[in-house]
């Protein structure tokens, strides 16, 4: 970004334009005394007449008065400025969004569905971290990585358009989409690590014990901030396909989300718990996180000076010899 914008630098020799009017007065009050004059008993012999030249003889000290207005200016230094700022990332963070595939996050308690109310809202965070780098961890019975970290948002946000329930099983293993995640932080030399950790279920299958993941991360300085994500009550799950069809069979079944588990992750990393009921309660989480997770950006400015005294001291110049050459020429042995 580039602004222009225009300065003085020694704005006290202003002042000095103060003298002028002082010094035009006391050159008027001694006028009479500046020019060679012949007194006689009368000027009835002489034949009066209004010269042009003695209308105009004050214009030498209105050149030399402005000469030096202009000299003034110069010795206070106008000068235009020109601004280039440039922004750079200083201390960036590390995200790994830990998204969860088990069948429930097709249920339409969000509409269409919990995963694509998901795709939004995840979609529009990562398009915002512009200056973080950013991973995507699936998870349900198994977990795996669809993108490890990287600046490149339009990489995973199409990974994030293209998650698909299914994939990797029906169940829900918190420890190990967890797990996963931690693994692309492990390495990091970020100075703020962080993982989203977001879930619709309990933890019904894996082999690690969620708990003691989360003390993994705390111990290497990641922070995990889970989300629970579901309605209050009951929600329409999905629980077959039509055969005649093909579209999904929907039964009412109470949301179970374990709150509990979410909130000791949460509070033993040193992140937070976060409980999505609807579309915008989803949004509302996901900029609390974007604000309470920002970057360090640094502004670099450069200055291009461009002074103008010099401008002014050549037209100070061209007053000045404008006056020598009349004083020599028009006015010569009149003044």
């Amino acid at each position: 970004m580039v602004q222009n914008s225009f300065e003085i630098v020694d704005k006290v020799f202003f002042y000095l334009l103060l003298i002028l009017p002082l010094l035009a007065g006391f050159i008027w009050w001694r006028g009479h005394k500046m020019y060679p004059y012949l007194k006689i008993s009368s000027t009835r012999a002489f034949r009066l007449s209004s010269s042009w030249r003695v209308k105009t003889r004050h214009v030498l000290w209105v050149l030399r008065f402005a000469a030096l207005a202009c000299i003034i200016v110069a010795m206070t230094r106008p000068r235009d400025v020109e601004v280039s700022t440039q922004s750079r990332a200083g201390l960036g963070v590390d995200i790994v969004m830990a998204v969860d595939l088990s069948g429930s996050m097709l249920a339409a308690d969000f509409k269409p569905s919990r995963l694509d109310a998901l795709k939004k809202v995840a979609s529009d965070f990562v398009q915002g971290r512009t200056s973080d780098r950013v991973a995507l961890v699936s998870y349900a019975s198994e977990a795996f990585t669809q993108t490890p970290l990287t600046t490149d948002k339009r990489v995973v946000v199409q990974a994030i358009q293209n998650l698909r329930q299914g994939l990797i099983g029906e169940t829900t293993a918190i420890g190990m989409g967890l797990g996963t995640a931690i693994n692309r932080l492990k390495g990091s030399e970020a100075k703020s690590k962080v993982i989203i950790l977001l879930t619709d279920g309990i933890n019904n299958d894996g082999f690690v014990d969620p708990r003691t993941v989360a003390d993994i991360a705390r111990k290497l300085g990641i922070k995990v901030y889970t989300i629970g994500i579901g309605t209050n009550g009951l929600a329409d799950y999905p629980v077959a396909k039509d055969p005649r069809t093909g579209r999904v069979v929907y039964q009412k079944v109470p949301v179970e989300i374990d709150e509990a588990l979410l909130r000791d992750i949460a509070s033993t990393t040193g992140g937070k718990y976060f409980r999505a009921t609807d579309e915008n309660k989803l949004q509302s989480i996901y900029d609390e996180i974007d604000s309470l997770e920002k970057s360090k950006i640094e502004d670099i400015k450069f200055y291009n000076y461009d002074e103008m005294f010099r401008g002014w001291l050549l037209v100070a110049l061209c007053l000045l010899m404008i006056e020598i050459i009349l004083r020599r020429t028009i006015y010569k042995g009149f003044i």
